[in-house]
């Protein structure tokens, strides 16, 4: 079933999902996320495997030490993992964690928290 919501919701729910990130504390001890790592975080653990540093590259626009630069930080952080390929060694992989599992179960059950406070 589709969400229907004005724009202005969609909005305030964006706000209320960034502002309890920021004021309730970090989910699962997370540090705040730029919009660039969130992104590579969901596609990551929203859309099927496998994912290569090449394939998130091409997908967000961006150029491969970019998205480099991204998982290195969210690899110290234990949130993915990184692989190489062993078909393709030229390819890295990149894994979801049980640490980022939680991290994005826990950001889901705050998205459906500010939603139902909409009016």
């Amino acid at each position: 079933m589709p969400v229907i919501m004005k724009s202005s919701q969609a909005l305030r729910l964006i706000h209320d999902v960034s502002l309890g990130l920021v004021r309730e504390g970090k989910i699962e001890e997370a540090p705040d996320f730029t919009l660039r790592q969130l992104t590579i975080l969901l596609t990551v653990y929203l859309e099927p495997p496998p994912h290569t540093v090449r394939g998130l590259a091409s997908k967000l626009g961006v150029t491969k030490p970019v998205i480099t630069r991204a998982l290195d930080s969210m690899g110290k952080l234990e949130i993915i993992n990184r692989r190489r390929d062993e078909l393709d060694r030229r390819n890295v992989i990149v894994q979801r964690t049980v640490k980022g599992s939680q991290y994005v179960e826990g950001l889901g059950d705050l998205v459906v928290a500010k939603g139902r406070e909409l009016p």
